[in-house]
Order: C-alpha cells, then sequence, then structure tokens
C-alpha cells in the first residue's frame, strides 16, 4: 500500500541513511525530516526509524526532542494484539508532520491492566495520548458468543460501557487525551448481502459496533482513528491478513503499517494545531486546462463538455467545500493579474469566484517567494501550506526551498486531485466551529481594515474609524470545542503554548476560584470570531494567567490592552491582589517575549532558560486607554 501524494523514495535512499550517520545532529535531523516526507514501504520505515532512534539514545531523548522542529507527545498504544510493528511507522510519521512521537506499549494484551493499576509501567511512562487499538476479535467475542439478537445487543452494551470506564480512567489516573481505534471488519459474511438480518453474526457486529463506537465516543470527548473508513476505500485485504492474524496475532498488515502510522501522526498533529490552514493553487491545467492567457477565455478546458473539464470543475467544488469548513483558499501562478482573474469574473463554469480567495498573486517572479508573500499577507506560518500545482519543476523547486510547505504530487488527471487531499489529512481536524465556518470571510474582511490601515498617517484616528467593541463573557459548554481548538493550534501569540483539553477546561469553567474568557471582535467591516482566550486561576492573593492567546489577525489595534481591562477586572471580582503572568519561550512565540512589559507588568525573574515571571498589582492599576469599547455578553 502506498501513500501516492508524497514522492517516491529517493534511488540513493540507502546511501543517505548511511550517511546520517556522520552528520551533526542539526544536520542529521533535517536529514531525517526530508526522508520521512516520501512515501517509503515498511523496511524503509524501520531503517529510518532505527537511526533515528540510535541517535535520540546516542544524544539523550531530552536532548535530542529540544533540538527536533516541533512538540513532544508521549504516545501510549493500547493493544489486544501484536503492535509493536506499528511503533516505527508512527515516529517516522511523526517527523512527516511535524511532531516528534515517543511510543509506549506495555505487556501483550495487559491493556486493562495498565491502566487500573497507579505503579504501572504505562503510569510511569506519564503518555500525553493514550490510544485504544483493540482488535475485533476481542471487541465482539462477548456479543459473537451470543445466538439471540437481544442478547447480542446486551453484550455490546457492555463492551461499550467497558471501554467508556476506561476511557474515563486513563483520562484520570494518567491525565492523557484519549483516542479510540474503530474496528476493521475482519469477519467473512454468513448472509452475503442482507448480513444485517443476522444480528449476531460478527460481520454485522463490527458495523454495530462501530456505529455505537461513534455515538459514545461523540459523548465522552473522544478522537477516533477510523480504521473502518480506510479499509472500506482500500480492501480489507490491505489491511488485514488472516494468515498473518493465525500466525502472530497482527491485526494491521505490515504494508499497511506506514500508512497507519501517518493516520496516527496527523491526528496527534491535528490535535496539537497543526493542521495545515491554507490550500493555494495554482491556476493553468490546476484549475482549469490550458493556458489562459494564450487560449483565452473561449480555449480553456472548465465544466461540462468534456471528462477534463468536469474534473476541473469537480477539484474546485472540492476547494470550495474546503473554504466553507474553514480552509484558507490562496492563488499562487505565473501569469499577469489581469489576464489570472479574468475566469473568476467571466467564465460562466468557474466554480470559485474572486471573493473565495483571500490571497491572489500571480505574477513572474519565483513561486517559493509568492508563497513566502501569500503567508506573509494571510499572517500564517509556511508550515500551514499545501501547494498545488500540475508542474514537477513548480513544486520540486518549492520543495527544494521551503520543504516545510506540503507539497503533494499531483495526478494528471485533475478529478483525482480532491481524492488525493482527502488521502493525505492535510486538512485533519477533530470538531468544526462556528468560527471556522467564517474564516474566509474574516480574512478577506482584515485585508480590507490593512488597505485602509495602509491609506492613513493618523493611526489612533484609524483605530477610532474601525468602531471596534471587545465582547467578551466567561466561556461555557457551547464554547468547548473552538476554546480547547485555540489553546492547541496558537503557537504565536501564545504566553504559555501549553496544550489542554476538553476535560481540563471544563473543570476551569467549574472551578469558583478559576476564570476562563473567550474575547470576539467586531468592527464595521465584521465579526473577527473568537480572537482570544485567557484563563486564570486564584492561589493565595494572586490571580495566576494559565493561559493568554490571541490571533495574529487583530494586531495593533490595541486589544491586548484592553483584554487587560477586562483581566483586572475579572482578578478584582475574584479577590486578587495582583496578576500574576508567566511567559515561556518557544520556536515560535518570541513575538511575546515583552508583552507583560508593554502591558505595565513588573519583571520578578527570568530563569536561565529564558522563562520569564511577572506581577501587576490590581488596585490602583489605571485601564488602558484603547479606541475600543468593551461589552460582557451574557
Amino acid at each position: 500500500m502506498t501513500m501516492g501524494w508524497l514522492p517516491a523514495a529517493p534511488e540513493d535512499f540507502r546511501a543517505r541513511l548511511k550517511a546520517l550517520r556522520g552528520l551533526e545532529p542539526s544536520e542529521a535531523i533535517r536529514e531525517i525530516r526530508i526522508l520521512a516526507a516520501h512515501d517509503l514501504g515498511f523496511v524503509q520505515v524501520n531503517a529510518l526509524d532505527q537511526v533515528a532512534e540510535a541517535l535520540a539514545a546516542h544524544l539523550g531523548d531530552a536532548a535530542f526532542s529540544a533540538a527536533a522542529p516541533g512538540p513532544v507527545i508521549r504516545l501510549a498504544l493500547l493493544g489486544s494484539s501484536t503492535t509493536a510493528h506499528l511503533h516505527s511507522g508512527i515516529r517516522v510519521a511523526g517527523w512527516r508532520h511535524g511532531v516528534r512521537i515517543v511510543t509506549f506499549e506495555g505487556e501483550y494484551g495487559q491493556y486493562r491492566q495498565d491502566i487500573l493499576q497507579d505503579d504501572s509501567a504505562l503510569a510511569r511512562f506519564r503518555p500525553d495520548v493514550a490510544l485504544f487499538c483493540l482488535d475485533a476479535r476481542h471487541l465482539t467475542a462477548g456479543a459473537g458468543a451470543e445466538r439471540d439478537a437481544e442478547a447480542a445487543s446486551a453484550a455490546l452494551d457492555r463492551t461499550l460501557s467497558g471501554l467508556a470506564e476506561l476511557w474515563q480512567r486513563a483520562r484520570e489516573r494518567l491525565g492523557a487525551i484519549v483516542l479510540q481505534q474503530t474496528v476493521l471488519p475482519v469477519f467473512p459474511d454468513l448472509l452475503g448481502n442482507n448480513e444485517h438480518r443476522i444480528a449476531w453474526s460478527p460481520s454485522c457486529l463490527v458495523d454495530r459496533l462501530n456505529a455505537r463506537l461513534r455515538d459514545e465516543a461523540d459523548r465522552h470527548g473522544v478522537h477516533l482513528l477510523a480504521l473502518d473508513r480506510h479499509a472500506r476505500q482500500d480492501g480489507i485485504r490491505a489491511w488485514h491478513d488472516p494468515a498473518l492474524w493465525c500466525r502472530s496475532k497482527q491485526e494491521v498488515t505490515l504494508s499497511a503499517a506506514p500508512l497507519y502510522g501517518d493516520l496516527v501522526a496527523r491526528l496527534l498533529s491535528a490535535l496539537g494545531g497543526r493542521s495545515a490552514k491554507a490550500l493555494v493553487l495554482d491556476l493553468d491545467n490546476t484549475l482549469w486546462g490550458g493556458v489562459i492567457g494564450d487560449d483565452g477565455l473561449e480555449g480553456i478546458v472548465l465544466g461540462e463538455g468534456s471528462a477534463a473539464g468536469e474534473g476541473f470543475a469537480s477539484l474546485q467544488r472540492h476547494a470550495l467545500s474546503l473554504s466553507e469548513r474553514g480552509i484558507i483558499l490562496a492563488v499562487c501562478s505565473k501569469n499577469d493579474e489581469a489576464i489570472a482573474a479574468q475566469p473568476f469574473a467571466e467564465h460562466p463554469e468557474m466554480v470559485l469566484k474572486r471573493a473565495h480567495i483571500a490571497s491572489f498573486v500571480a505574477n513572474w517572479e519565483p513561486k517559493a517567494d509568492n508563497i513566502r508573500r501569500i503567508a506573509s499577507e494571510l499572517n500564517i506560518g509556511l508550515d500551514a501550506i499545501v501547494f498545488v500545482d500540475d508542474n514537477p519543476f513548480e513544486r520540486n523547486q518549492v520543495r527544494s526551498e521551503l520543504p516545510m510547505v506540503r507539497v503533494p504530487e499531483v495526478p494528471e488527471d485533475p478529478a483525482l486531485i480532491p481524492f488525493l487531499l482527502a488521502d493525505a489529512g492535510y486538512f485533519e481536524s477533530v470538531a468544526l466551529t462556528a468560527d471556522d465556518l467564517e474564516r474566509t470571510r474574516q480574512y478577506q474582511a482584515n485585508r480590507a481594515r490593512q488597505s485602509l490601515a495602509g491609506e492613513t498617517t493618523d493611526m489612533d484616528g484609524y483605530l477610532r474609524s474601525l468602531d471596534m467593541r471587545l465582547l467578551w463573557r466567561r466561556f461555557g459548554p457551547v464554547d468547548l470545542p473552538r476554546v480547547v481548538q485555540l489553546v492547541n493550534k496558537t503557537n504565536q501569540y501564545n504566553l504559555t503554548t501549553r496544550r489542554t483539553s476538553d476535560a481540563e477546561m471544563r473543570a476551569v469553567m467549574d472551578d469558583p476560584k478559576a476564570f476562563g474568557i473567550t474575547l470576539r471582535l467586531v468592527d464595521r467591516f465584521g465579526d473577527n470570531g473568537i480572537i482570544a482566550v485567557v484563563t486564570g486561576h486564584l492561589e493565595d492573593d494572586a490571580l495566576h494567567l494559565d493561559d493568554w492567546l490571541m490571533s495574529c489577525r487583530v494586531l495593533g489595534r490595541k486589544v491586548e490592552m484592553a483584554t487587560l481591562n477586562v483581566v483586572l477586572s475579572q482578578a478584582s471580582a475574584l479577590g486578587a491582589a495582583r496578576l500574576a503572568g508567566t511567559f515561556l519561550p518557544t520556536a515560535k512565540n518570541g513575538m511575546v517575549r515583552d508583552h507583560y512589559d508593554r502591558l505595565g507588568f513588573t519583571l520578578d525573574r527570568e530563569s536561565a532558560s529564558g522563562e520569564r515571571f511577572y506581577t501587576l498589582p490590581v488596585a490602583g492599576t489605571p485601564a488602558h486607554d484603547t479606541a475600543i469599547t468593551i461589552e460582557e455578553l451574557t
């Protein structure tokens, strides 16, 4: 099984792997990431993983993880069958997705004891994430023993109840985010097309269990690794070999292990807010057939009348659907801008319109330079971009200059590109919020604000002209998905860059000595959505600020000053005498190093690692003067 969106393994893979051992650590880590970004088979994945783990052992895991880009995630595999062959694929896929994954596996089949015992090796491992990868035979054993529909259903109820209890124990005892693998459909049918009429058949039980798992996972805040969907797409024989199961109790085949690892890593990346945010599209022979500058409006191939034209239209429809779920669309084309924009305005078969494109760059500059420009315009990192171009020269040029940009291999038939983008999982997410649905409009409005700002020399007057209102409230259950999403994905304007879970944020809501607020900014151009989250807890006489993060879209508008005014009012209501703020430096949040200094806090101390600890008295600290009206929402 291959991952066709990735470039093929380089011909000199073995030589480059061997040369890794002689490189300096930083160079070796960069080369590991480059090699991991290829379509590697099981043997190649294991070989690369061995070199990477040997380097980690040589440097010491802490030093190695510190040198590696991205966060370190400690993942425990809680399985009922053999899963040892899956670790390498998970770790190598982590390199591909920008996270360093450290894995754990207990004794064979002992996952339940590991969870329930306080002094188990699993507890000592202290996982950030616990993945329940339980096999079909194990999960359906009780129900499969019944030959009565009602008894089989009752047995499924007991299985799901037991799982939910283990999920809760994993949260409470381990403090871990819980993932649950859906059940692979490994059993042969007994009846055939109407298998659902035998409620106790193993095949039917798997279908029912997966349907119930989805409901239970949603109820308990558990995220799914949907193996059944991939097995349905790829064919169960690509994922499961009955002979291999009989020999070694490996439910997932060796050839599927690299893809299994990629599915896990992209989910972990999404939980950390590292999924791609923008789809950057070429135009000629990507969004339509032909070259608009040569063939003219009438000569390009698009829409009904040809298979290729309908394929290009289907790609545009998929891009539009991605935009509607919160992915930013941009254009990067070698073209004259006026000519490139013509189909968006005048071609009757264009699905995408100019209003759907948040950044439109068409010129004759190198595409790597233009992608940098798009990232700057959108105020996102280069690692948040997926670039789709039919030209292999352009793809390789961008990969060479911007290895952090995700550049898929593109099939010749445009109708296949939407499925390739879905298979690649670039835009993996665990939830969809109201702000996601509004994102394109918000970015377009922000560009209008920037354009107005560029026309004025009176910044205070410009800010007053925006008629800004900062709407804040204590967050509640309805806000929870967006709050968790923001805390986990905001890296730049984030004072601590700590990650959280639904359970932790619910605890903030329920604690009378804590507060958590969301803030949204509305101006004459529209609603920016939730642009900031602040949480804190009262300890002695100090309100400790645990999270303070803000969207970079609203920089330069004194929103942080208005936010402090709100925080001071909350601190006073809780009886705090002072605010205590902490800045924890990361590779990406240098822009807020002086955040507390600018707001008038006093620096109490700074550690050797750059951590800064600040205080600010509540009484006597005047409110900041801003051009923002503050309103509390109830």
